[in-house]
C-alpha cells in the first residue's frame, strides 16, 4: 500500500500542474470564443490539433527511453543516458525549426492561415522549444523533484495567460484608451495570432529557466547507447504518432469531410471548443501518466509488483469515472465555460469524456509491453486504432459532422483497450479484477442514464438529484474498496 500511496503523492503534486494549469488554459475558452468567431477558433483548434502530431514526432518516444535506459541494469550512469537524450533531442529540433522556417509559406497554408505565415513561424519556435524541454521535465520526475516540475509547468502557463488578456483583453482597451501607449507594438488585425504568441513567449521563458537543469555534468554522447534508445522508443514513436492521431485526426480531417465545406471551420471550432469540457478526462489520464511510468520501471523488480499494478488500475477507473460523473451531472453549469453560440455541440461531450476514460485505461494496460520490451505491441494497437478511426470518420462524417467524429473516437478507444487487455493477460498476466471494475462502470452509466431520465427542467433541483447520486457511487466505491480517508480514520480514533 506504501508504493500505491507514493504513487498517489506523486499523481496529485504532478496533477495539482496539469489540472490547475489546464483549467486555466479552460478559462481562455469563454475569452476565445467570445472575441473570435468559430471560424477563426476553427483555425487555433486546427493549428493546435496538428501541433500537437509534430511535437510527438520530434520527441520521437525518448521520454519512455530515458526512464527505461536511466534504470536499466547494463548503464549504471544515468547522467550519460539523460546527456545523450538531450543532444538527441537538440539536434533534430534543430533541424526541424530550419526547415520549417525554410519552408513557413507552404507550412502555413497546409495549417489553414496562408495568409499569416507568421503564425506558422511563431508554431514552429514553440514546437523546437517544447521538444527539446521535454527532456528536462522528464529529468525532474526522475529525480522526484515534482515541485520544481510543477512550479515551471505553472510558471508556463501563467505568462501564457498573462500574454493572453494582455494582448486579447487590455491592448484593444488601451488602444481605445491611449493609443500612443501601445500602436508601436499592437496590430488589431493580427488576431488570433496573439494566441501563437503568447504560447511563444511562455515555451521560450520556460525553456530558458531549465537551463540549471542542464549544468552540474559532462555532456557526453553515447552513440551505441542512442542507437539501442531509438530501437527501443521508435515502436513507442509509431504508437504515439496513431496515438496523437487517433485525438487530433478527426479535427484535421474534419474540414475535407463535410458535405457543405462553408461550415468547414466553423464545425472545427464548435467541437473543439466542447472537447474543451471533456479536458478534465484528459487532465487525469496526464496527471496519473507523471507518475505511473517512474512508478512502473522503478518498481518492475519489486516483489508483488503486479498486485500493485492491479491495484493502481482499480483506482484509476474508480477516479476517473468519478470525474465523468462529476462533468456529466455538473454540465449544465460547466456549458458556460464556452459561448452560447457553441451550445450546439454539448452532445459530443459524453462520448468524447468515455472515450478519454477508455484511453486512459489503455495507458494503464500498455506497462505490460513496456516492462516486457514488446514495445512494437503498442505499435499495433494504436495503427489497428488508427484504421478504426479513420474507417469511421469517412464512414461517419459526412453524413454526421462533428458528432461522426466522436463516435469514431470512442470505437477507436473501445477496440485498443479491449484487445491491449485480452492480449496482455496472457503475455503478462496481472491480476485486474476485471468483473468488478466492469460493475463500477456499468453502475456509473446506469446513474448517468438515471439522472437524463428523472431530469426535471429545474435547474436546482436536477443539481441536487445528481449530487445525491454522485455522492452515493463516491460512497459505494469508498466502502467496497476499503479506500482509506484519513479524517474520517481520525474521528474513529477520537
Amino acid at each position: 500500500m506504501g508504493a500505491i500511496k507514493s504513487l498517489a503523492k506523486d499523481t496529485v503534486v504532478y496533477g495539482a500542474s496539469s489540472i490547475i494549469g489546464r483549467f486555466l488554459n479552460w478559462c481562455l475558452v469563454p475569452l476565445y470564443t467570445t472575441v473570435f468567431p468559430d471560424t477563426e477558433y476553427g483555425v487555433v483548434t486546427y493549428v493546435y490539433s496538428f501541433t500537437a502530431l509534430a511535437l510527438l514526432i520530434l520527441i520521437y518516444g525518448m521520454e519512455t527511453g530515458f526512464f527505461r535506459f536511466a534504470n536499466h541494469d547494463r548503464y549504471k550512469d544515468p547522467m550519460e543516458v539523460y546527456s545523450t537524450t538531450l543532444i538527441s533531442l537538440g539536434v533534430s529540433s534543430t533541424l526541424f525549426l530550419v526547415l520549417a522556417l525554410v519552408f513557413v509559406n507552404p507550412v502555413a497554408r497546409l495549417l489553414h492561415c496562408p495568409s499569416h505565415p507568421s503564425y506558422a513561424a511563431m508554431m514552429a519556435l514553440v514546437l523546437a522549444f517544447d521538444a527539446f524541454s521535454a527532456i528536462p521535465f522528464c529529468y525532474l520526475r526522475y529525480r522526484h523533484r515534482p515541485m520544481r516540475f510543477a512550479a515551471l509547468k505553472l510558471l508556463g502557463i501563467a505568462l501564457n495567460i498573462g500574454f493572453n488578456l494582455f494582448f486579447i483583453l487590455i491592448c484593444p482597451w488601451l488602444m481605445a484608451m491611449a493609443p500612443s501607449w501601445v500602436d508601436w507594438f499592437y496590430d488589431p488585425g493580427f488576431g488570433i495570432g496573439y494566441i501563437f504568441l503568447s504560447n511563444l513567449i511562455s515555451s521560450a521563458v520556460v525553456t530558458l529557466l531549465l537551463i540549471p537543469d542542464l549544468t552540474g555534468f559532462r555532456w557526453r554522447f553515447n552513440a551505441a547507447l542512442w542507437r539501442e534508445m531509438v530501437s527501443y522508443s521508435f515502436p513507442l514513436l509509431i504508437l504515439g504518432i496513431a496515438g496523437i492521431m487517433n485525438q487530433t485526426i478527426d479535427k484535421l480531417m474534419l474540414p475535407y469531410l463535410v458535405a457543405d465545406k462553408t461550415t468547414a471551420m466553423s464545425q472545427v471550432g464548435i467541437y473543439g471548443a466542447n472537447y474543451k469540457i471533456a479536458i478534465v478526462m484528459v487532465m487525469f489520464t496526464q496527471a496519473f501518466r507523471f507518475a505511473y511510468e517512474p512508478f512502473i520501471f522503478a518498481r518492475d523488480k519489486e516483489a508483488g509488483s503486479t498486485r500493485k499494478y492491479a491495484d493502481a488500475m482499480r483506482y484509476f477507473i474508480i477516479f476517473g469515472l468519478v470525474i465523468f460523473l462529476g462533468v456529466m451531472f455538473y454540465l449544465p453549469v460547466l456549458r458556460y465555460f464556452i459561448a452560447p453560440s457553441y451550445f450546439s455541440g454539448l452532445k459530443v461531450v459524453p462520448i468524447i469524456m468515455i472515450a478519454e476514460l477508455f484511453f486512459g485505461i489503455f495507458f494503464n494496460l500498455s506497462l505490460w509491453y513496456k516492462l516486457t520490451d514488446r514495445t512494437i505491441w503498442g505499435t499495433w494497437f494504436s495503427l489497428l486504432g488508427l484504421a478504426v478511426t479513420l474507417a469511421l470518420n469517412f464512414l461517419l462524417v459526412p453524413s454526421m459532422g462533428y458528432m461522426g467524429c466522436a463516435w469514431a473516437a470512442l470505437a477507436c478507444y473501445t477496440v485498443m483497450m479491449v484487445t491491449s487487455w485480452a492480449i496482455g493477460r496472457r503475455k503478462m498476466p496481472i491480476p485486474y479484477a476485471t468483473g468488478r471494475l466492469c460493475l463500477y462502470f456499468l453502475a456509473a452509466m446506469a446513474l448517468y442514464g438515471l439522472s437524463v431520465a428523472v431530469a426535471t427542467g429545474h435547474e436546482a433541483i436536477d443539481l441536487s438529484v445528481r449530487t445525491i447520486l454522485l455522492a452515493g457511487f463516491v460512497g459505494a466505491a469508498v466502502k467496497f474498496e476499503h479506500i482509506p480517508l484519513p479524517h474520517l480514520s481520525k474521528l474513529r480514533k477520537s
